[in-house]
């Protein structure tokens, strides 16, 4: 996450709720993404310094084990900006050029001058966040998927360039002649439209026919079978494995105003809120422009405050309060009530885990370095194969 302000409910529900999840199934990285704060916030140094330490508080209170995941600071690691330097020799600036959020944040964030390299190469440099750990999966909404097939891509012709012995193509060449000029032609032609489109299809359609011919020809070995399923897929060795993205269930809870919840937008709930605030904002949302009046019948569907009855609320309450509106049985503030202490119950363990690390600062600042020296580690292994790989280890 980027540290440009505290977390609130939204991230939460968001993200640490899986995060917490996902750390009791998976041997998971998670980082303060500072150098990618700078590509939209290079001049307010403060933001940084801020928030950091705060953001890292507020996932311990949320439920991260350090001692189940890894925590780290994304710019103690020079290794990430060695790594984005070496993909950045061969990955095609269209690439760069064509991901959707490129211009999509240019146009949202027109107040801000993005017309640096630092932006254009944001989407490589979380690539290369991801392939310095080898990572299985990559957790993500929809909206960040293109940005993991774009990962995939760029170590898909890292292994393509690099991956490969000199005497690679000769190799191929060979297997592929011991197939009857049917199957070559096929085998082309699936590689051809995987190369192309990427899809599914014609890559699955050239490792069956891969893998039938290695049943069928006497003598063929398991390296003439990785050597056409790596020529299949445009790699050779897998130096840096392609990763899934992994699409957790999310919860998306919006502002206090029905918009995309942000502290900029003056719209969010902290997630450790005085509980006095968390009140005083809940009872303050807008509701349904139709109840004017007490008496007034409303939609809930026109409401910002059922979206949180979607979140917070059970079966049961949802029903009470979709009846008490529609036919102006209860009155509003009525309806915020369960809200208010279902979000108060939400927090309480969090102000409680927080506690210990707001009295103790610096056991923050150890969890943040010992996390570092855990990923530095795995990051400087990565370096080492790809250094080999490039012939950068004279």
């Amino acid at each position: 996450m980027r540290p440009t302000g505290a977390m609130h409910l939204g991230h939460y529900h968001g993200a640490l709720k899986n995060w917490v999840r996902l750390q009791h199934e998976y041997d998971c990285f998670y980082f303060v993404a500072d150098w990618h704060a700078l590509t939209t916030h290079y001049e307010e140094r403060e933001v940084m310094g801020q928030y950091v330490y705060e953001m890292v508080t507020d996932w311990l209170a949320a439920g991260l084990d350090p001692d189940r995941c890894t925590i780290f600071l994304q710019s103690r690691l020079p290794e990430h900006a060695e790594l984005f330097t070496l993909l950045a020799m061969g990955t095609p600036l269209g690439w760069l050029e064509r991901v959707p959020t490129y211009k999509d944040q240019i146009d949202k964030l027109a107040d801000r001058d993005l017309a640096t390299y630092g932006f254009l190469g944001y989407p490589l440099l979380q690539a290369a966040d991801i392939l310095i750990y080898k990572a299985a999966y990559v957790p993500v909404g929809e909206d960040q998927a293109s940005h993991v097939e774009l990962t995939r891509e760029v170590a898909r012709r890292f292994n393509h360039l690099y991956g490969r012995s000199t005497d690679f193509d000769q190799k191929v060449a060979a297997a592929l002649a011991r197939m009857p000029k049917e199957d070559q032609r096929y085998f082309a032609k699936q590689k051809r439209d995987f190369g192309e489109t990427g899809r599914a299809e014609p890559l699955a359609k050239g490792e069956a026919l891969v893998h039938r011919t290695a049943a069928s020809i006497e003598g063929w070995t398991t390296q003439d079978t990785e050597l056409l399923l790596g020529h299949l897929r445009g790699a050779g060795r897998t130096v840096l494995p392609e990763p899934q993205a992994l699409h957790t269930e999310v919860t998306k809870l919006p502002g206090l105003d029905g918009a995309k919840m942000s502290k900029s937008y003056g719209n969010s709930i902290a997630m450790r809120e005085e509980p006095a605030e968390v009140e005083r904002k809940v009872r303050r949302m807008p509701t349904d422009p139709a109840r004017v009046h007490r008496s007034d019948p409303g939609n809930p569907e026109r409401c910002p405050v059922w979206e949180f009855h979607k979140v917070y609320s059970d079966e049961a309450t949802r029903k009470w309060v979709w009846e008490g509106c529609t036919t102006a049985g209860i009155g509003c503030l009525e309806c915020k009530q369960p809200i208010i202490d279902a979000i108060l119950k939400e927090q309480q363990p969090w102000r409680e885990r927080a506690e210990k690390y707001l009295g103790n600062p610096k056991q923050v600042h150890w969890i943040v370095e010992n996390g570092t020296e855990r990923a530095r580690t795995v990051a400087r292994q990565t370096m080492r194969d790809v250094r080999e790989a490039m012939g950068l280890q004279y």
